[in-house]
């Protein structure tokens, strides 16, 4: 006999909110029933429409707060309800540190079955605004003008914008005075629908410790109209300006940067620094956007890593190296893989910046190459890896537990995808022994952690 659903669409009901989801809506249940609402928090009391239900789970929309958490506050941004790019400014901040904690509590309990794992409370930020030192934004126009700023929650609709309260003002800056250039002088905006327009993207990066600037605008085709005019303007407009991009990008593609890059006046790079260590960051280069707790984050891998000096390190995710080059100052060797080349190419380019020789980096697919580092007889005493989203593959984790290091120091974006891959380390005879959330992206759902892992030790019997 199916189950009857008690609630349907259009309906008014009153409900009380019990808990977050991972992608901060406010949980509501009738009759057993749940109800997501955005912008609704645990422990109100709301008036919902009903505007949506499945055979397991509904949505709705939050009419009215009858009775209004402490927790609540009100969002400083003025486009927070329609833009995607948020999710939890409603939320105050301890709030927000209290609700990632125990995000990451119950994803440990739930996938990874890690009841007695140890989740510290959230490393969260003094001053938890204007932290991103990158940003993606895209251009597309609206009734006839340019327009520029974030995606609306699940959709290509973009919620222009005069400024974002958790990126760098200069970016704001940038974006406004791209759309006044491109007004001027007749670049119009792209269209994804009909793969019209020209300007589909502009990317900024600003180095935290030295103020340099990079802007990089995307296009679809080659032609730039009035090149000369925009770098003469954008050098008058930024003074700390030391990279001006342009990237072409001709295919019907929801990735950003396309594969052709002209540096249009200044640098290819920008430099930031992290702990006195320098980096160097091209366009395309992955580096943390949040360096204040980037700092953080890698002390607390370097705290669980335990280095004394005499140890062999592997970063299986080394990116440009910038994790590799922390451990690197306390470690005996650390050997960085990366599959993407010209990470690799920046990852030695700044070992050599900073002058550190017991680091070296390698191009492939770390589950391929640790086998045979393996074979050739060397040994790890601490494996740390920093995988995407969608978490190590099976097999690297197969051969991080067949290289038997002491330690495995985890850093995830993704406590599901961490989860499921500790509660295999377990199986193969580690022991996850504490969880770190770090807050790196205040004001939204993610959170990062870092997890140490420790070798069981074998009972003989």
């Amino acid at each position: 006999m199916s189950r009857q659903i008690p609630v349907q669409k259009n309906d008014y009901v009153r409900v009380t909110f019990e808990d977050l989801t991972h992608d901060g809506a406010g949980v509501a249940k009738v009759d057993g029933y749940p109800l997501f609402v955005k912008r609704a928090l645990p422990g109100e009391t709301g008036l919902i429409k009903v505007i949506h239900t499945k055979k397991n789970f509904g949505f709705g929309r939050l009419t009215e707060i009858i009775k209004e958490s402490k927790e609540r506050t009100e969002p400083p941004c003025s486009i927070f309800n329609q833009c995607g790019g948020c999710q939890l400014q409603h939320l105050s901040y301890n709030g927000q540190l209290a609700y990632k904690q125990k995000q990451v509590q119950e994803t440990m309990v739930r996938i990874g079955g890690l009841g007695n794992l140890t989740v510290h409370p959230t490393l969260g930020m003094e001053e938890p605004w204007r932290y991103r030192n990158k940003s993606q934004v895209p251009v597309s126009e609206q009734n006839g003008k340019i327009a520029a700023g974030f995606y609306a929650e699940r959709s290509h609709t973009i919620v222009d914008m005069e400024e974002c309260l958790i990126q760098h003002e200069d970016a704001d800056r940038a974006v406004r005075f791209v759309k006044q250039l491109a007004a001027e002088y007749g670049i119009r905006g792209y269209d994804d629908k009909t793969h019209k327009g020209q300007l589909r993207h502009v990317v900024i990066r600003h180095a935290q410790t030295t103020d340099q600037l990079m802007i990089v605008l995307i296009t679809k085709d080659k032609t730039l109209p009035n090149k000369k005019h925009i770098i003469r303007r954008m050098k008058e407009e930024f003074p700390n300006l030391v990279s001006l991009v342009h990237n072409v990008n001709p295919k019907r593609t929801n990735v950003i940067f396309g594969d052709q890059t002209e540096i249009m006046w200044g640098e290819g790079v920008i430099y930031d620094e992290i702990d006195n260590i320098r980096f160097a960051i091209s366009p395309r280069s992955f580096y943390q956007i949040n360096p204040l707790q980037t700092r953080v984050l890698y002390e607390k891998a370097l705290e669980f890593a335990r280095l004394t000096g005499k140890e062999n390190v592997i970063d299986a995710y080394c990116g440009i190296g910038t994790i590799s080059l922390f451990l690197a100052r306390r470690a005996k060797h650390v050997y960085g893989v990366e599959v993407v080349p010209e990470a690799v190419t920046d990852a030695k380019e700044n070992a050599k910046l900073n002058h550190i020789e017991n680091a070296e980096f390698y191009v492939g697919e770390a589950e391929n190459i640790m086998p045979w580092w393996r074979a050739q007889g060397m040994n790890a005493d601490v494996i740390v890896v920093d995988p995407p989203r969608k978490g190590c593959d099976e097999k690297l984790l197969q051969s991080i537990a067949e290289m038997t290091p002491e330690r495995i120091v985890y850093v995830s974006c993704n406590p599901a995808t961490l989860a499921r891959d500790l509660k295999y380390l377990e199986e193969k005879g580690y022991e996850a022994k504490e969880v770190q959330p770090v807050d790196m992206f205040p004001h939204t759902t993610h959170v990062e952690c870092v997890t140490w892992l420790e070798k069981k030790e074998v009972v003989e019997l």
